[in-house]
């Protein structure tokens, strides 16, 4: 099997601080993790819900994709993320299918994550990151 499960739902969002409280009020839980991804422009928020985790992100700067996304669509979902055993080989598999991807190879992401982001315009739209737990 390629794909284990969903890991995650990452949603852009504009505050981090007020966002994290409407979240904690909705689902009943807080925050289990907040990080800088300096490479990304993005601070986070993680959500544990069952096995499946919310990933709030803001952007730490202007020139962050997260805040390109919202001036263009503004607060709400920017991807789902799936976990795999193996994003080397995920990646090379989904290259030879077709799909683009933003990155020629992973990187380093949140939560102790090597992730990968296919393109959406070879993603029906969406969004789509593959992540794999650094070892």
């Amino acid at each position: 099997m390629s794909f284990n499960k969903i890991e995650h739902i990452g949603i852009a969002v504009k505050s981090l601080e007020s966002s994290k409280k409407i979240y904690e009020k909705l689902l009943g839980v807080s925050a289990y993790k907040d990080e800088k991804v300096v490479s990304e422009g993005v601070v986070t928020s993680f959500f544990q819900i069952g096995k499946t985790k919310i990933e709030l992100l803001a952007a730490l700067n202007d020139n962050s994709p997260i805040h390109k996304f919202i001036e263009k669509k503004g607060e709400g979902f920017h991807h789902i993320a799936y976990e795999v055993d193996d994003i080397e080989l995920e990646t090379n598999r989904l290259k030879k299918e077709g799909f683009i991807f933003i990155y020629e190879q992973p990187k380093e992401g949140a939560d102790n994550k090597l992730v990968n982001f296919i393109h959406p315009k070879s993603a029906g739209g969406i969004l789509v990151e593959i992540c794999q737990e650094k070892k």
